[in-house]
């Protein structure tokens, strides 16, 4: 695509539609309360690299999301981890043990972690030793990872959050690191990306997952990093993810299917992690994701359609990660840990406080 004039990005419309959902979900979000703690860590990581959270928001405020983060970790006969939100809870008594109908999720625990590390939270709350057990419960005998200690989902999405808690605490004595690595392998498709369980579809989405968890594991003698993706195998799947961007700019999460937002991340961020995002067409990106801004702040996954606070932060995340050239300054976004999914600087703040040493 050639060259063109860019439209300025709308920080300030973009941070007031977290904030808003930060106080409160609109009413086209209400469905996912029960993952309130995910859309907590969307808003506040597009707060992160708009790079104003601190200057738009007060200290009584940040205070205020941090403890309604902790009311969310809750510990039992599984470990410690953080519940997706209080709409299960009867009352607020954080030191009562979780039954097996109101665990904590593992999805909603990676998320939450990453929001108080947004939020420069000391963590000296943290019940790390509970968090390995919680981790080293949800792992299944195929080496995959459900959501729920006892039930729920069981596929990358599980396996990636897994994996970057155990990054995190720098501890990976939660789990079987070899079997999960094999799972993560049994996933990759015929096509070159990675289906959500063995044998499935291909999706953006869960290539990603793939690809970071992969990366950010450490060696180990059965597994050694340098042979998780072989050459054939990275060939194919960064073919697959150029394939993917479409003639609009954007990335298709799947063949066949439309542009959306989020895969400009997912896609992306891909083929980053592969060494091959000079493949990616930024300018084309930047145009696909302008014309996604809502004209009251936030971003929509296709244009048109109305903005939320998951396809606001990974079209962020991806102008983060290729900035388009010749772009005026509101196109300059703090640097990205690609693996951990944050900006660079709150990945440095977790490496200093999250770790039990």
């Amino acid at each position: 695509m050639a060259d063109c004039a860019l439209p300025p990005i709308g920080k300030m419309g973009h941070f007031m539609h977290n904030k808003l959902c930060l106080s409160g979900l609109p009413f086209s979000q209400v469905e996912v309360d029960s993952s309130r703690i995910a859309i907590v860590f969307y808003c506040l990581g597009s707060m992160d690299l708009l790079n104003i959270l601190e200057s738009k928001s007060t200290p009584s405020e940040r205070d205020r999301w941090r403890k309604w983060l902790w009311e969310q970790q809750s510990r039992g006969r599984y470990g410690t981890g953080f519940k997706p939100s209080p709409y299960m809870t009867l009352e607020d008594d954080s030191e009562e043990e979780y039954s097996d109908y109101d665990t904590p999720h593992l999805i909603m625990t990676y998320t939450a972690l990453l929001s108080l590390a947004i939020l420069r939270d000391d963590f000296s709350q943290l019940d790390r030793p509970g968090l390995l057990s919680f981790i080293r419960a949800c792992q299944r005998e195929d080496g995959s990872f459900s959501a729920l200690p006892n039930y729920g989902e069981s596929d990358l999405r599980t396996v990636y959050c897994a994996f970057v808690i155990s990054s995190l605490l720098d501890d990976w004595s939660g789990m079987d690191l070899d079997k999960a690595i094999q799972y993560i392998r049994r996933c990759m498709s015929y096509e070159g990306g990675y289906c959500q369980t063995p044998f499935g579809e291909a999706l953006g989405g869960t290539t990603y997952c793939a690809l970071a968890a992969l990366q950010m594991a450490p060696s180990t003698p059965a597994s050694p990093r340098e042979c998780r993706v072989m050459p054939a195998e990275k060939a194919r799947t960064v073919r697959w993810l150029v394939q993917n961007q479409t003639s609009s700019g954007g990335f298709r999460g799947r063949t066949g299917k439309a542009a959306d937002a989020c895969y400009c991340f997912w896609c992306g961020a891909s083929l980053n992690i592969l060494g091959a995002g000079d493949l990616v067409d930024s300018v084309a990106l930047a145009s696909f994701l302008a014309q996604c801004q809502f004209k009251y702040g936030g971003i929509s996954k296709a244009p048109g359609e109305r903005s939320d606070p998951y396809h606001t932060y990974l079209s962020l995340a991806a102008i983060a990660l290729y900035t388009p050239p010749s772009a005026d300054a509101t196109w300059e976004f703090p640097a990205l840990d690609v693996l951990w999914n944050a900006t660079s600087d709150t990945s440095k703040w977790a490496r200093r406080h999250v770790p039990a040493s």
